[in-house]
């Protein structure tokens, strides 16, 4: 058993004592709490042990138990309460709720605030600011509070501890986000290094000041003048054609500096119903928040494009979506990238927010060199009717498209046993490729 999982067994134990002494002084109409010294695991890691992470303030950790106990014991509270209410009944400054499936008592704000503040008003205050947005356990994405419905009280929701974070507790590992409703983002690596990249030296000028904001603005933000003026996020436009470097360039950000990065599928996030697009947007910086993430918006257009003439309410909705786009990009703490085939088609206001805006032209003969040189297989020969500064001069292609036309020479090569790569199936290639974008190849 891991130290950290036996540690918090123990913690239930006394949890379920500061329980029973709740209720003992509730019915009884009399008595005092002694508050048990319940402390957060230590720091000590064994065996390269991923822990999820835990809270040092004692009462946020008691908040955590408590959220927790259904998961580890779940008859804790039902088994204290039926010694004081053998015959059932209400007993609603306890709160709670019951599941779908689980056919036990869920804890609510409310049965955190009788268990840990009684009838205190100012702790029962001081347990709500703990599941506030400034609390540890909310930022970093523990714990929530379920919402409720309008005019019933705040703390009645349930509460809710992060999928992410269970399953780190139970299983001892980094869990990665599932793609799906409640998270439309998808984890994007490449197998590929900056050295597969071919751009042009002023692209690759304004990639490495991202580059240099990545590593020393942590630093920048610790001096006492900036960090008061300067807010956390970088926010930057990639634009160009199609498969010249926008999405690799962002992997390999990630890859360099050891950060996930999430494209988000925009065709989950856009709703025609009002109100839906922000919901789902919500989902994503929520979770985002406070993971040192990069966010990778692909065809970013769909949701930072130009506000349109307020001629309806559904043009009135829809520049509150960019209104309310607007206030979340500008507090997300991390580096975000908006990827667009064209910079006019993105919003100004979004536009003055960017701290760069990068352009990705398609390549010129040159770079098409570097990159068919770069892309030819190293386990087939190329025949010598093949001879690549022709074919950089005379097709524009970009890099993806160059990569497609080898991987599809290299397929008829092996299909035909053949140790070469035959310049007919590259034009052919390049044909597809041209007739992709409705061009007229000239042979």
């Amino acid at each position: 058993m891991r130290n950290d999982y036996r540690h918090i067994i123990n913690s239930l134990d006394a949890l379920a004592g500061l329980v029973n002494q709740r209720l003992q002084c509730f019915f009884a109409k009399d008595g005092e709490i002694l508050l048990p010294a319940i402390q957060p695991p230590g720091e000590a890691v064994t065996n390269g042990e991923i822990r999820p992470p835990y809270p040092r303030d004692t009462n946020e950790f008691m908040l955590l138990l408590i959220a927790l106990a259904p998961q580890v014991r779940p008859a804790l509270f039902e088994a204290i309460i039926q010694q004081y209410l053998p015959q059932g009944g209400d007993f609603p400054e306890f709160g709670g709720v019951k599941g779908g499936n689980y056919r036990g008592m869920l804890p609510t704000g409310v049965t955190a605030q009788f268990v840990l503040a009684g009838d205190d008003p100012g702790r029962r205050c001081h347990i709500q600011s703990l599941l506030q947005r400034d609390s540890f356990l909310v930022k970093e994405n523990i714990l929530s509070l379920e919402p409720v419905r309008e005019g019933e009280p705040v703390m009645s929701g349930r509460l809710i501890l992060s999928s992410e974070w269970l399953r780190r507790f139970f299983e001892g590992r980094e869990v990665k986000p599932d793609y799906g409703p409640d998270f439309p983002a998808r984890l994007i690596t490449t197998a590929m290094d900056w050295e597969d990249l071919v751009l042009n030296h002023y692209t690759l000028g304004q990639i490495q000041d991202i580059k240099t904001w990545l590593e020393y603005n942590g630093q920048v933000l610790q001096d006492k003048v900036l960090q008061r003026k300067i807010k956390p996020g970088y926010r930057v436009l990639f634009y160009g054609p199609s498969g010249t470097g926008k999405t690799l360039t962002a992997t390999l950000l990630g890859k360099q500096f050891g950060k996930d990065v999430y494209r988000i599928d925009l065709s989950q996030i856009v709703s025609k119903y009002i109100g839906e697009t922000e919901k789902n947007l919500e989902r994503v910086f929520s979770k985002a928040e406070n993971k040192d993430w990069i966010l990778f918006f692909d065809e970013a257009d769909a949701l930072f494009g130009k506000r349109t003439n307020v001629q309806n309410a559904h043009d009135r909705y829809a520049n509150q979506e960019v209104s309310y786009l607007l206030q979340r990009v500008e507090e997300f703490p991390g580096l975000l990238i908006l990827a667009s085939n064209f910079k006019n088609n993105i919003d100004e206001a979004f536009a003055r927010r960017l701290h760069a805006i990068v352009n990705f032209p398609a390549p010129s003969a040159s770079e098409r060199l570097s990159l068919w040189q770069k892309t030819m297989p190293a386990s087939l020969r190329a025949e010598p009717a093949i001879h690549l500064p022709q074919l950089s001069e005379k097709y524009d292609l970009t890099g993806a498209a160059i990569l497609n036309v080898v991987h599809f020479a290299a397929l008829k090569s092996l299909a035909r046993s053949d140790e070469h790569i035959r310049l007919n199936d590259l034009i052919e290639g390049v044909k597809r490729e041209y007739k992709k974008d409705e061009r007229t190849i000239n042979l």
